[in-house]
């Protein structure tokens, strides 16, 4: 498999995390995410866990091949909190990621830059605490032929090893796999040799 078709990502949420300075308690959450709603969602179900503190800072990153991704400081100095909690997500390289901070304050400033460390480490501590692991970039065909043809196509299937996603056995067959981005061309190329075969990228 080309390294091209792996990235990493969280299989569930993260334990949440304490980190402390001076004081100020800094509470270190990450959470698998595919969307801004639900980042959303994530965001105000801690802030009703956590109503009483005083910052809830976070960063998001979305997409493999298209990444968007998001800082948010939440009252702090500019930069001194979403910018090193993403930093962190870059640093392990995940996406679909939302890391979020909760300060509750301790009574002594800790400065921009002791904010910045603090954070940062929230972030790194809540990260190494995570479960992250590898997936596959994959790509989807849908396969369309008459019952009669079935072997035939299981045939190769079989032989190229290739995922079924979804099937629907019909009189009027539809099959869906799914295909490693490196490998999509190549295997899409063999079925349309196929004469019987009717291909939709999906």
């Amino acid at each position: 498999m080309s390294d091209l078709d792996l990235y990493k990502t969280l299989d569930k949420p993260s334990e949440v995390t304490l980190f402390k300075e001076k004081g100020s308690k800094f509470f270190g959450y990450v959470f698998p995410v595919s969307s801004e709603d639900e980042v959303k969602e994530i965001i105000a179900q801690i802030k009703k866990e956590h109503h009483s503190a005083r910052h809830w800072c976070y960063a998001w990153k979305i997409g493999v091949e298209t990444v968007r991704f998001r800082v948010n400081d939440d009252g702090e100095p500019s930069n001194s909190a979403g910018q090193p909690i993403y930093g962190q997500i870059l640093s392990f390289d995940v996406t679909n990621v939302l890391v979020v901070v909760v300060r509750y304050f301790g009574g002594v400033k800790l400065g921009v830059g002791g904010l910045i460390r603090a954070y940062k480490t929230s972030a790194q501590l809540s990260l190494e605490n995570s479960s992250i692991v590898e997936k596959t970039i994959e790509e989807k065909l849908k396969l369309v032929f008459a019952y009669q043809f079935m072997n035939n196509v299981m045939r190769v299937i079989k032989q190229k090893r290739i995922l079924i996603d979804s099937q629907n056995l019909t009189s009027n067959c539809e099959i869906i796999i799914a295909v490693k981005k490196s490998e999509f061309e190549a295997v899409k190329k063999h079925f349309e040799k196929l004469h019987f075969l009717t291909l939709k990228n999906v």
